[in-house]
């Protein structure tokens, strides 16, 4: 790790949930649109697997 790392840009996130949305295009409208639906599989897939392990965890206690 350098000691000038904090002097490179930071990334800049694909999309910030209450952005102002006035200066994107249609393009980059839809671009952010199939990320947020690629992140809210990814989400749901979790929670998925989450609750599998819930459900094991609690058949075996019973």
């Amino acid at each position: 790790m350098s000691l000038f790392d904090d002097d490179r840009p930071k990334k800049q996130l694909a999309h910030e949930i209450g952005s102002d949305l006035a200066l994107l295009s249609a393009d980059e409208l839809s671009l952010r649109i199939d990320l947020l639906n690629q992140e809210i599989e990814r989400l749901e897939a979790e929670r998925q697997r989450k609750s599998a392990s819930k459900s094991a965890a609690e058949s075996f206690f019973r």
